[in-house]
């Protein structure tokens, strides 16, 4: 069994912390991002630049209608006749953005989304009913894209709610339990609104002002690549859907509100460096990492799942600093030419970043596929001079295999893996080192659910899980449930959790009574066979 030192552990439990603090993070902003992506298409599509719009050449099919539908009826009228006609008018040169689907969709629908889901994740529906309730004070308190608001005042509204209950449970007389829950949340969501309003609204708007200003600082100065020197290290630390969802994203939202496009929205996201390190894998790397890589660049790539690449820059840590200079040449890029997303592009694929593009102009896109480029290549040569340059004691030690280099970084950041000492085998095993270690394995709980667990239960869980399933179709094993969700979500009914080894503690914290597997890559693990050979086992011990 291995063990750690106080040390080790206490560095382990710092870095699980900060991990866990990031995912509660990054959680109030990922289940939404369908309605950052429908905010981003309407505005792309309706706002006066955009295809739509009145500055638009297509701009005159909306008037035309208008002008055809609105007749002559009174431009004050609310509704479609009435809109129809002031937009014929030229008041707005928009139908969309006359009747205010754009303005009201991020000034209250995302903040109020954002609140709601942060409410829930600290306490049920009760707590996400009060925190959208107190985080609509400080939305109109402000009369601005309150994202930042609503991360703080929605959980902080929910875990009020905690603990107010907590005064009166079972104190409450049988038949009042409704009554005293309804009034008490009604009460409470009104002084938190009342407060919101008067009080903590003026101190969010102040706090966003100076976040914006920094950020605007960074731009004068041309400051704003450095970001990377803490967002490419962060971001294989598993830290990149806080950075990405819990930082970037609010302030974007707010600049794409204003300007049509954001500049933060690929700081993160851009799939360039993870690009360039895949493909310098690709043509200089060895072993394992090598015949992996291209596979893992086409995900990255196209699927936009970031994590793909982590073990890959921790299997050789110098390479970081190739996405570190990847990462700023493409913030340099954008930060030049005036390249930016309308949305947020989740998962940061190419093709979300398309999408999120093409909006503010074909010249936008140009200059976003450039920084894409440019990143890549930047990645690439970089990252290619560090392997070429290990190369020849690479090649010498070919023994040990990618697995094993993962593994070494694993023990130089002081951290043991979770999994089980049955399934420890060595990442370099053959199918007969697989096989005896299933063979160890002795457990009295029957494998039939299977849950790869991730920061977001999305992208690289969602992977893992379909290359699991596609090796117990061709194994011929029936009655195995294998699925993926967040780690927050993990309720200790799975049977066995396959995380990434930098993961492993928290859902072991999660989800305690489970198996544990930690993997190095969820595209291509040797323990997975040793998770088929063991379920295989059990099969056959019950026939």
């Amino acid at each position: 069994m291995t063990t750690t030192s106080p040390a080790a552990t206490k560095a382990g439990g710092l870095r699980t912390g900060v991990q866990r603090f990031g995912t509660f993070l990054s959680g109030m902003i990922m289940p939404n991002i369908a309605a950052f992506i429908a905010w981003g298409f309407i505005t792309m599509l309706f706002i006066p630049a955009g295809f739509f719009g009145s500055d638009s050449p297509f701009g005159w099919h909306w008037a035309g209608v208008a002008e055809i539908i609105g007749g002559g009826g009174d431009s004050a009228v609310v509704g479609w006749q009435g809109a129809m006609t002031a937009v014929a008018e030229g008041a707005d040169g928009n139908i969309l953005a006359y009747v205010g689907l754009v303005g009201p969709m991020v000034t209250y629908l995302l903040p109020l989304l954002i609140a709601n889901t942060a409410g829930r994740m600290v306490y049920g529906e009760r707590g996400g009913v009060v925190a959208t309730i107190a985080t609509m004070g400080v939305i109109v308190g402000t009369n601005i894209p309150m994202f930042l608001g609503a991360m703080i005042m929605g959980p902080l509204a929910a875990w009020i709610t905690k603990q107010m209950d907590k005064l009166w449970d079972g104190r409450i007389r049988p038949g009042f339990e409704m009554l005293v829950n309804n009034f008490s949340a009604g009460i409470l969501g009104m002084v938190l609104a009342i407060f919101g309003f008067f009080a903590f609204g003026p101190v969010m708007l102040g706090i966003s002002a100076v976040l914006g200003g920094a950020v605007d600082w960074l731009v004068s100065l041309n400051l704003l690549p450095l970001v990377s020197i803490i967002v490419e290290p962060a971001k294989v630390l598993f830290l990149n859907n806080a950075i990405n969802h819990g930082v970037f994203t609010p302030l974007g939202i707010e600049q794409a509100a204003e300007t049509g496009k954001s500049i933060l929205f690929l700081i993160e996201a851009n799939p360039g460096p993870g690009l360039g390190l895949l493909l310098a894998f690709t043509f200089f790397g060895v072993g394992a990492a090598k015949a992996s890589a291209p596979g893992a660049a086409i995900i990255q790539f196209f699927g936009g799942i970031h994590e793909i690449y982590f073990p890959y820059a921790l299997s050789k840590p110098t390479t970081i600093l190739a996405l570190i200079a990847g990462g700023a040449a493409g913030v340099t890029t954008n930060m030049v030419l005036g390249g930016g997303l309308a949305f947020p592009a989740a998962p940061g694929s190419i093709i979300a970043v398309t999408a999120a593009a093409v909006g503010p102009g074909v010249g936008n896109l140009l200059v976003v596929y450039l920084s894409v480029v440019i990143a890549a290549v930047v990645t690439f040569l970089i990252t290619g001079v560090i392997l070429r340059a290990s190369r020849k004691r690479d090649l010498a030690a070919e023994g040990d295999s990618f697995g094993d280099a993962i593994a070494q970084t694993e023990a130089n950041k002081g951290k043991s893996s979770a999994a089980m000492d049955a399934l420890r085998a060595s990442s370099g095993a053959g199918a007969a080192g697989a096989a005896a270690a299933g063979a160890g394995v002795a457990t009295d709980r029957r494998i039939a659910n299977i849950v790869f667990a991730c920061d977001a239960g999305m992208g690289s869980s969602a992977m893992g899980a379909s290359v699991l399933r596609n090796k117990f179709k061709k194994a011929e094993i029936d009655g195995v449930t294998v699925t993926n969700q967040a780690i927050a979500n993990l309720d200790g009914s799975a049977d066995l959790v396959i995380t990434q080894q930098q993961l492993t503690d928290r859902a072991k914290a999660q989800s305690p009574n489970s198996i544990h597997v930690s993997v190095d890559n969820f595209m291509n693990s040797p323990k997975y066979e040793e998770v088929v050979e063991m379920v295989r086992e059990q099969r056959d011990s019950d026939a």
